[in-house]
Parts: C-alpha cells; structure tokens; sequence
C-alpha cells in the first residue's frame, strides 16, 4: 500500500478483495447525561471491555475505536460495519462511515445495538475501504478529529464559539 494508504498495525489475513477488517480497541465511552446539548461540551465516561466481554444496552450510544491507525494520502476512506456484526444488530457507525482525504488517526465508532449483544476487545468489527480522488483536491486538516490519540467524543460545540 506504500505511503499514500497506511494501517498500523497491519495484518495481511485481514485483508479482503475490496477492503480490510479494523478491530475494536478495549476502550468504549458513554457520555455520562442522558440529555446532550449540542451547544456544550458534553461530559463522558471511559469503559473498558474486560476479556470475558462486555453486554452493550440497547438503545444507549456507545463510543468505542479501532485499535488501528489509519492514514490516507489521495485516497477518501470510507468505513463500514462487517454484516456478521450488522446481522447481531449492532451497528458501528450511526452516520460517521465518511472520512476525509488526508484523515490521520484512529477512527471513532458510534455503537448502538437494537437488543443486547455482548461485545469483546480485538473482533474484526469494521471494514474500512478506498475511494480514489481524480483531479485536485485539498488534504484534510481539521483541529478537531485529525490526528486522534483515541476516541473521540463529539466537538459539535466548536462549531457554536
């Protein structure tokens, strides 16, 4: 993939004739109020998923991340959930499976499941997948989300100062 696609760390039986399988880190947040404004920085709690495995809530936003980092160069990255996880009904991003030309980091994962589902730390639980730019285009550098060290909750709220 030389340098205009990096995964780190990258594991060559992950890799599919269309995309490659990111894991779940053992990190998760939840925000800690169950009423979220938009406006506010929106306080949350870390969680981690011990080796017997975590039961996720239903109906309840759960942050989590890949345990991988990815960065692109000329190519936008899309992520989607594995459909052997989407047929658990667990979905792994509500609406954030676009990402930016340019985007270094690791992606965050907005978790919600439709019953409970007991999730564990290093399944294969996204894919992530490439789409070529043709002509000019301008690298992604946002302050908000380039270059995450983890998860990352919402900064909507940068947007209102």
């Amino acid at each position: 993939m030389g340098e205009n696609i990096i995964i780190e760390p990258f594991e060559e039986s992950r890799l599919n004739p269309n995309s490659y399988n990111l894991s779940l880190h053992n990190e998760l947040m939840v925000y800690d109020n169950y009423e979220l404004d938009m406006k506010k920085e929106n306080k949350a709690s870390k969680l981690i998923i011990p080796e017997e495995g975590l039961l996720l809530e239903k109906d309840k936003l759960y942050l989590g991340r890949t345990t991988e980092f990815t960065e692109t160069k000329g190519y936008v990255p899309m992520l989607e959930g594995r459909s052997s996880i989407g047929r658990l009904g667990l979905f792994i991003h509500v609406t954030a499976g676009f990402g930016d030309v340019g985007f270094s980091g690791y992606w965050t994962l907005e978790m919600f499941c439709v019953q409970p589902i007991r999730i564990y730390a290093g399944v294969e639980i996204a894919q992530i997948y490439y789409h070529k730019i043709d002509g000019d285009y301008e690298q992604y550098i946002s302050t908000k989300y380039q270059n995450n060290k983890g998860i990352q909750p919402s900064l909507l709220f940068k947007d209102f100062i």
